[in-house]
């Protein structure tokens, strides 16, 4: 089996409150009043005080807009190379952000044996993977894989991968990095799924250091070991979550069923992996649920008769980051082991990530000391 033994995340400076963002909005869209009181009323019921991202305008009070500066005119909508340009701008040195908060003096970022990107909102060839390569100075026979356009559950895939790696290669040490830009491609369009989007996502990048058991035990390494990998398509939901690509950046569409169809089927979905484990739901500890948003952390919360305080590091992530896509479970994973000297060796944390399809994928890690 293998080791999480380290998470690190990273944030691009810019920081915005949602009251700024619900204002920007507002400006963008170029809404009437009562239509602007509504948004205003959807930014307050999110449950996210602030988010992040690489664009500094949010923020601004005099209507300087320089990246969306035509975004009135749908036709002069920033076009998706702008979009991109923007994200090979940042996209690396983010994720080299992340990637120093993730190495410890047990191990090294030069022992690096296999490197596993994830974004969503960018991509190209040679990609991130490569220009990680040369900026970390990894040697260039490093191997690699890319898990690109997933979404939100993107991270539970790429840990998957390092599991195998790991299961195959003893002497594997493997970093996963993702890292999405969602701010980049918010839309103008005056559509209830563009109001959701905007006033949910934001950027970030977090990145794992994988290893495999026989490591851990000769360093006395302590972390979370993967123990089981479990995914559903939720079939009905197909249409209510999707990402598509565009000539004017990637359009998110986002159903006001999806709390609905995720509540539906949490429970059997949980049943059906806690039984492979002849395991009670009781001995979960610690829950890691990716906070999509605060009405499907309240479903989850109801579907599982859970108490708020179960779901506390899903609920703080939402409050201080808003929804950053795939490394934003990777943050929740990452407060929950902060707090490792309340843990207990063998205590379990079940991790949940939804996205497109409409797709869930967990899996189940026992921490080791």
């Amino acid at each position: 089996m293998s080791l999480i033994v380290a998470i690190g995340t990273a944030v691009p400076p810019h920081k915005h409150s949602q009251v700024q963002l619900a204002q920007y909005m507002g400006e963008l869209y170029k809404i009437d009043e009562e239509e602007n009181r509504k948004l205003k009323l959807l930014y307050a019921k999110s449950a996210i005080d602030t988010r992040y991202s690489v664009l500094e305008e949010f923020s601004n009070t005099d209507n300087n807009h320089p990246f969306f500066a035509n975004a009135r005119f749908p036709k002069l909508n920033p076009s998706i190379d702008l979009r991109l340009e923007k994200y090979f701008q940042y996209a690396l040195p983010l994720s080299v952000a992340a990637i120093k908060n993730t190495f410890t003096k047990d191990i090294a970022v030069s022992e690096v044996t296999h490197l596993i990107t994830v974004s969503c909102t960018g991509m190209s060839a040679p990609g991130l993977d490569i220009e990680l390569v040369n900026m970390l100075g990894l040697p260039n026979s490093t191997k690699r894989s890319s898990v690109n356009f997933m979404g939100c559950y993107a991270a539970i895939q790429a840990l998957q991968q390092a599991d195998y790696i790991c299961r195959a290669d003893v002497g594997a040490k493997v970093l996963v990095v993702c890292v999405e830009l969602c701010t980049l491609h918010f839309q103008n369009e005056n559509t209830m799924d563009n109001w959701v989007a905007n006033s949910l996502f934001a950027d970030g990048a977090a990145a794992v250091l994988v290893v495999s058991d026989e490591h851990v035990n000769s360093k006395k390494i302590s972390g979370f070991k993967l123990e089981k990998f479990y995914t559903q398509i939720v079939a009905d939901g197909h249409k209510d979550m999707a990402w598509q690509i565009s000539a004017q950046g990637f359009l998110m569409t986002l159903s006001a069923y999806i709390p609905q169809l995720i509540a539906q089927n949490l429970t059997m979905f949980l049943t059906n992996i806690l039984a492979g484990f002849n395991m009670e739901q009781q001995k979960i500890s610690n829950w890691a649920i990716h906070p999509g948003g605060r009405k499907i952390l309240d479903a989850v919360l109801a579907a599982l008769a859970l108490e708020p305080k179960d779901l506390q590091a899903s609920y703080e992530t939402l409050k201080n980051y808003g929804n950053m896509s795939s490394p934003t479970v990777l943050f929740v994973l990452n407060q929950i082991l902060r707090k490792q000297n309340k843990f207990t060796n063998g205590q379990h944390t079940f991790a949940l990530a939804f996205g497109p399809g409409l797709v869930m994928e967990s899996v189940l890690l026992k921490y080791v000391c």
